[in-house]
């Protein structure tokens, strides 16, 4: 892996008015992104340049700006990454910063799509589907070696599931509960739902008896994140997740389209924004810590969000 192109200047230090705003916020709100190799970016959270992604020589800009309290690595959830990717991550990170990791897709997967990636498991159910012992031992076990240093959340992310695939509530609950059940408790772990059908009380207990997070999500074809924060369960372990990724009813397709090279905000997203400040005024008020992964293809530019939420934050509207 290499660093920067070229670098002869030390990095300038952050502007003064982003150190301000996050001196602002509450301790226990932290903003960030699950991804951060856009070249889009350059001169806002980037100062170097960069040939390619180079996520390990960005990830040492990205900590610098203020606004950054936590970082999400996606690229596990298609891969677990080896321990040699993994510690270049590590070494770029202070020590208590949060990071929340996606788990690999071969234990969340309940039919594995059609990919080449697959190979001939493409289209078939998914053998290893909720697998704690491939859990523990092929990502876990990575994490735990490499990341001694940094406060750890794994998000469980469950596409959506269709048809014969999609269990039952009653199934559902009985085999998330299994699962936990086997996991090491003094760990963080969260999980992310893409079928509504599954927000039901008893998928909520699961999540209770285990002090696993419910993980906020705006996507596709999720409610609102204000209709999640409705229900009486989204809130009972002792930390939060949201994931601001796209518009509700919007295509995945369509946001790329409308939004690269995520270079500013292309469209203000009002009641995500409320929804995310009610979140975190929530979160302050039960005592809990509020982690929160804002995408490019929310609004076309997640530092520009980041920046919004946290002047309306700090302000004081998340206590309203």
């Amino acid at each position: 892996m290499t660093g920067p192109v070229s670098h002869p200047l030390p990095l300038p230090p952050p502007r003064p008015e982003l150190v301000a705003l996050a001196a602002a916020l509450p301790p226990g709100i932290k903003f960030g992104t699950a991804s951060w190799t856009e070249d889009g970016w350059a001169g806002e959270v980037y100062q170097r340049s960069y040939r390619g992604a180079q996520p390990a020589a960005r990830l040492e800009e990205y900590v610098r700006y203020p606004l950054f309290r936590t970082v999400g690595i996606n690229s596990a959830f298609y891969e677990s990454p080896s321990e040699r990717i993994l510690d270049a991550y590590a070494r770029a990170l202070p020590d208590g910063y949060s990071c929340v990791v996606k788990v690999w897709d071969r234990i969340t997967a309940r039919r594995f799509i059609r990919d080449r990636r697959w190979g001939d498991l493409a289209g078939q159910l998914n053998p290893d589907f909720l697998n704690a012992r491939l859990f523990l031992d092929s990502v876990l076990a990575r994490y735990q070696r490499v990341f001694r240093r940094q406060s750890l959340c794994f998000v469980f992310q469950f596409q959506a599931m269709r048809g014969a695939d999609l269990l039952g509530d009653v199934e559902w609950a009985e085999r998330l509960d299994r699962f936990f059940a086997q996991l090491p408790k003094e760990f963080r772990y969260a999980v992310e739902l893409r079928n509504a059908e599954l927000l039901t009380d008893r998928h909520g207990a699961v999540l209770a008896r285990h002090g696993v997070a419910h993980v906020f999500n705006s996507w596709t074809e999720m409610p609102p994140i204000g209709t999640q924060l409705h229900l009486p369960w989204t809130l009972a372990a002792g930390f939060t997740v949201a994931r601001a990724l796209m518009k509700p009813g919007r295509k995945y397709a369509e946001a790329v389209r409308a939004f690269e090279p995520y270079d500013r905000v292309r469209e203000v997203l009002p009641e995500l924004r409320r929804d995310l400040l009610c979140l975190t005024g929530e979160a302050r008020r039960r005592g809990i810590e509020a982690v929160i992964h804002v995408n490019n293809r929310a609004e076309g530019n997640a530092p520009g969000t980041i920046r919004a939420l946290a002047e309306m934050c700090g302000g004081g509207s998340a206590q309203a």
